[in-house]
C-alpha cells in the first residue's frame, strides 16, 4: 500500500483467538490505550479472528466493535486450527503495517511502540525474541529445545525463541499473498522471504486468565510442520541409518559365523539376540515410516488446495 506524503499510516492490529471471554476485552483496551497515548501519530485496526468459541468470546467482541468500528472480527465457521486461521486474518489486513498479538496477553501490546521505532528506521520486520519466560520451566526447556533443533535441522535460518509476534511490513504481506499456501509454517516464512529484520528481546508474562488451548496433538503438529517444510535432514537421515545398520548387521552376522566356526561344539547363539534384533529394526522402521508419513502428510495438504478458513461472520469491514 503506497503512502501519500504527510498521510497519517494505518497499523493493523491482528488477534487470533479461541474461547478467550476473560482476555480480548482488555487486550482491546490496552491497544487502544498505546494508540490513544504513545502511538497518536498513527491509524489503527484491531482484527480479531474467532476461532468458533463455545463461550462469550464473539459476544464481547461484538459489544465492543458496535462501539467502536476500529475494531473489526471474523468469526470462522468452524475451528480451523492455530495455522490457518491467523494466516488467513494476515491476508485481510488494510494497514501500512501488521503487529501480531494473542489474546492471552503474553504478547505485551506495549511493545508495539519499539516495534513501530525500529519500522520507521527501515526495517520491513520486527520480531519479538522471548529472552526469559514465566511459563512453566518445563514448557520454556520444551520449546527451547525445539528452536535449538529445527534450527540445526532447518535449510533456512529460523529465529529461536520467536513467537510471530512481532512487525510486519505491508511488503512482506503482499509477498506471502502470492504464496499460496494453504498450510504455512510462519515463523519459517519470516526468515524465507529474506526482509531485512530487527529483533528486540522481552520477558514473556504468564498468561493472567483462562488456560493455553494447546494441547499436545497440536504443539506437535506445529512443530513437525516446520520440520517438514524447511528440512530434508529427516529423510537423508532414514536412508543413512538404513545403511549403516545394513552394514553393522553384516559385519555382526560375520563375527557370529566366524565364532561358530572356532567354538563349533561351545558357542550357543541363544533366542535372546534374534528377538532383540527384530524388536530394534522393527521400531526403527516404524519411526521412519512416521517421518516419511508426515512428508507426504504436508503434500497432500498443498495439493488439496482446501481454503485457509470458511467464514461464518465478518464485522466492521464496510
Amino acid at each position: 500500500m503506497s503512502v501519500t506524503p504527510g498521510a497519517r499510516k494505518l497499523i493493523s492490529v491482528l488477534t487470533p483467538c479461541y474461547n478467550e471471554e476473560e482476555n480480548v476485552r482488555e487486550v482491546y483496551e490496552r491497544v487502544r490505550q498505546v494508540f490513544e497515548t504513545q502511538l497518536t501519530n498513527y491509524d489503527y485496526e484491531h482484527l480479531f479472528i474467532d476461532n468458533a468459541s463455545r463461550d462469550r468470546t464473539v459476544p464481547i467482541l461484538k459489544e465492543l466493535a458496535h462501539a467502536d468500528k476500529r475494531l473489526k472480527i471474523i468469526v470462522n465457521a468452524r475451528n480451523f486450527g492455530q495455522v490457518r486461521s491467523p494466516f488467513h486474518a494476515l491476508m485481510q489486513t488494510q494497514g501500512d503495517a501488521v503487529v501480531g498479538i494473542v489474546a492471552d496477553l503474553q504478547d505485551p501490546p506495549e511493545m508495539m511502540v519499539d516495534f513501530v521505532r525500529k519500522w520507521e528506521e527501515g526495517y520491513k520486520v520486527v520480531i519479538g525474541v522471548k529472552a526469559t519466560s514465566e511459563e512453566t520451566p518445563l514448557f520454556f526447556a520444551v520449546r527451547k529445545m525445539y528452536y535449538n533443533l529445527i534450527r540445526k535441522l532447518s535449510d533456512v535460518e529460523q529465529i529461536k525463541n520467536a513467537t510471530g509476534f512481532g512487525l510486519y511490513d505491508r511488503a512482506f504481506v503482499d509477498v506471502l499473498r502470492k504464496l499460496d499456501d494453504p498450510y504455512p509454517y510462519f515463523r519459517g516464512l519470516i526468515c524465507d522471504i529474506g526482509f531485512e529484520r530487527a529483533e528486540i528481546k522481552y520477558d514473556q508474562p504468564a498468561r493472567k486468565r483462562g488456560f493455553t488451548k494447546n494441547n499436545f496433538y497440536t504443539l506437535y503438529d506445529l512443530a513437525m510442520l516446520g520440520i517438514v517444510n524447511y528440512s530434508k535432514i529427516p529423510l537423508r537421515l532414514a536412508t543413512m541409518t538404513g545403511f549403516c545398520l545394513g552394514a553393522f548387521s553384516l559385519l555382526v552376522a560375520a563375527i557370529y559365523f566366524g565364532y561358530k566356526l572356532v567354538f563349533w561344539k561351545n558357542f550357543q547363539v541363544g533366542a535372546a539376540p534374534v528377538v532383540i534384533g527384530l524388536f530394534f529394526f522393527s521400531a526403527v522402521q516404524l519411526f521412519f515410516i512416521g517421518i516419511l508419513g508426515e512428508y507426504i502428510g504436508a503434500i497432500y495438504t498443498q495439493v488439496l488446495k482446501r481454503p485457509l478458513v470458511v467464514e461464518k461472520e465478518r464485522i466492521n469491514f464496510d
